[in-house]
């Protein structure tokens, strides 16, 4: 697997590994419940095949994906840590392990890191994002108290997710941020416009998640139909009936360039991500060896000038219908 370069010095796996799908159950579940003996051989797999960058966040259960990832490379034996990247996430409040609201402060952070540590297993976490961006918390406290979490040796590298252009350019201002994590895709692509560029101009490297449209972009579904009744993409306004039609326009041109190279549509749509520069690392979330493999296989597909404009026309930038999250999810974004 070819590395890359976030920022503050941070190398990685051309493509990590999003490990959300891979809990039997909790509060997000993409097709079907998974089956945790074969998630924890796709992380083994995944790792044999020198993928370095594993995500993974407290929300994600809550608590029960960084128990997984952590028994997953504590199953693979002696030395399995070494060369990893683990990353992870905070910034909700929880009650009965329901979520609550977003939580920024210093002391969220500082309890967070302690609970992320003990579930995955490990001393020190790689990359340690802030979730969402509290608007009740200045921003500089909240950098201000992971910055104090690096100097104590609990945390590597520093990351936002689903920060907008001023917030990462205070946050910079407080200590290096290795990466911004938000969602691009050939659906998805707003974050071209001014965040995209605030993150080069500031040296920070960018993870998108949810690269192939939460599965929408692997042609592998007809309509909403095909998901389990208890698939949360039920709830994903792009899935449904009334926009799903236009944007599966997109995915015909995806299936179309993937029959011209012989491969998936996931990977045309992952190669499409890698094109677009050197320092972007999409997390594709996998749960099983299958998709895992077909997915990593896009780091050695090349694409060809033709091939990109005829994407480009296919899936220009806010050509997708309807948006990415409901009414709550997109009061969360882009703070």
């Amino acid at each position: 697997m070819k590395q890359r370069q976030l920022g503050d010095g941070l190398t990685v796996s051309a493509l990590g590994i999003g490990c959300m799908p891979m809990i039997t159950g909790g509060n997000i579940i993409y097709g079907g419940h998974a089956d945790e003996d074969e998630a924890i051989a796709t992380i083994h797999e995944a790792i044999e095949l020198g993928v370095t960058f594993f995500d993974t966040a407290e929300i994600y259960g809550p608590f029960q994906n960084e128990e997984l990832l952590g028994k997953a490379i504590r199953a693979k034996g002696s030395g399995a840590r070494d060369g990893l990247v683990i990353a992870t996430k905070f910034g909700f409040r929880f009650e009965d392990q329901a979520i609550v609201g977003v939580d920024g402060s210093p002391a969220n952070a500082r309890r967070a890191v302690e609970g992320s540590l003990k579930r995955l297993g490990i001393d020190c976490i790689d990359l340690f994002y802030q979730h969402r961006v509290d608007p009740d918390v200045p921003i500089e406290d909240t950098v201000g108290a992971m910055a104090d979490l690096v100097r104590e040796g609990k945390v590597r590298h520093i990351g936002l997710s689903e920060a907008a252009p001023a917030t990462l350019r205070r946050a910079a201002a407080v200590h290096p941020i290795a990466a911004l994590q938000s969602e691009y895709s050939l659906w998805e692509r707003d974050v071209e416009d001014d965040i995209l560029p605030t993150c080069r101009d500031l040296g920070i490297g960018f993870v998108p998640y949810s690269p192939l449209g939460r599965g929408f972009l692997t042609g592998g579904f007809q309509n909403i139909d095909d998901l389990p009744a208890d698939d949360w993409r039920r709830n994903d306004p792009r899935w449904s009936q009334a926009n799903a039609a236009t944007n599966f326009a997109i995915v015909d041109t995806v299936r179309e360039i993937a029959d011209d190279h012989g491969v998936s549509a996931a990977q045309i749509a992952l190669a499409w991500l890698l094109a677009q520069g050197d320092d972007i690392v999409p997390i594709p979330g996998t749960k099983r060896r299958e998709t895992m493999r077909d997915s990593m296989a896009a780091a050695a597909v090349t694409l060809t000038p033709a091939d990109l404009v005829k994407l480009d026309n296919a899936a220009p930038r806010g050509a997708t219908s309807g948006d990415r999250y409901g009414e709550m999810g997109m009061k969360m974004v882009r703070l």
